[in-house]
């Protein structure tokens, strides 16, 4: 029980959001192509396995994270007891538990078309080198927002063996969407990470982050107006866009303190029912 309660500590299975962030960009790219005409059967299904994919591979990605972080990690109040770096779990046991994960999100990628796996495979490096991009560039959220929203593009080929105009400008949008929550998330460390040496855009834009978290909202928010009108979509997904910039500009933007870590998970957190509302939106978009 001691060795299943470290690997669920390991996995951040407890904390949801995680998996969450990476699943809904998988639902909006198969809700984007699919024709709800046909049977729903295949849409649910791919659902389904989008969603376990995305807990085994955030669970893997975790893992990685904290082997390459262990040093860091020990250095940092609110990250210095995760399992690897406090060395309840060897790095070996670790890479172990990693190599199992993947090797079931393999599994389940290959219930898709050829297409989609090929390219869903070649974003693997993207997935387990983002760690290390915190102490190259101060835009690691950057390289997160890319390979987090990889499963829009993967969701949209699941359905379209090929990739055309609408999830390319969906994608694009979501990247600065990531930008905006992760620097929000970062300025819970934002001290501890200097102290250390470690890059972000929280650090980056830390004399003024509201700006770029504008910025970054209203880059994802132009995206969803675009997807809507080349989709042609009905009446209601535009409402359902007001509900999304009321969510986007005053619950996280307006609400943001920089000086309060527990302010910005909060907010951080909050972006789960953003994914889910733009969800509802491309659902309802799309109905007749």
């Amino acid at each position: 029980m001691n060795q299943l309660n470290l690997f669920i500590e390991l996995t951040r299975l407890k904390k949801p959001i995680g998996f969450m962030l990476l699943f809904w960009p998988c639902a909006w790219g198969i809700t984007l192509a699919y024709d709800f005409s046909s049977n729903l059967k295949t849409y649910f299904f791919y659902l389904i396995l989008f969603f376990l994919g995305s807990v085994l591979m955030r669970s893997a990605g975790c893992i990685v994270n904290d082997i390459l972080d262990r040093k860091f990690d020990e250095k940092v109040f609110r990250t210095k007891d995760r399992p690897i770096a406090s060395g309840k779990i060897s790095v070996k046991l670790g890479l172990f538990y990693a190599s199992i994960l993947c090797l079931v999100a393999f599994l389940v990628l290959i219930n898709f078309n050829f297409f989609t796996i090929i390219i869903a495979l070649a974003s693997m490096p993207l997935a387990f080198t983002y760690p290390l991009m915190k102490r190259l560039t101060y835009w690691p959220q950057l390289f997160l927002g890319i390979t987090f929203n990889y499963g829009l593009i993967l969701g949209w080929t699941s359905i379209n063996a090929e990739i055309n105009l609408l999830p390319l400008i969906f994608y694009f949008g979501a990247i600065f969407w990531t930008l905006g929550y992760d620097t929000i998330y970062g300025f819970q460390d934002i001290k501890d990470d200097e102290i250390i040496g470690l890059k972000s855009t929280s650090i980056k834009f830390k004399s003024n982050p509201i700006i770029f978290l504008y910025i970054c909202y209203t880059i994802f928010l132009l995206s969803l107006i675009m997807v809507g009108y080349l989709s042609e979509f009905n009446n209601l997904y535009f409402i359902f866009l007001v509900i999304i910039i009321y969510q986007m500009y005053i619950m996280q933007i307006k609400n943001f303190n920089s000086g309060e870590p527990l302010s910005c998970f909060k907010i951080f957190k909050s972006n789960n029912i953003l994914g889910m509302l733009i969800f509802v939106s491309l659902l309802t978009g799309k109905l007749n």
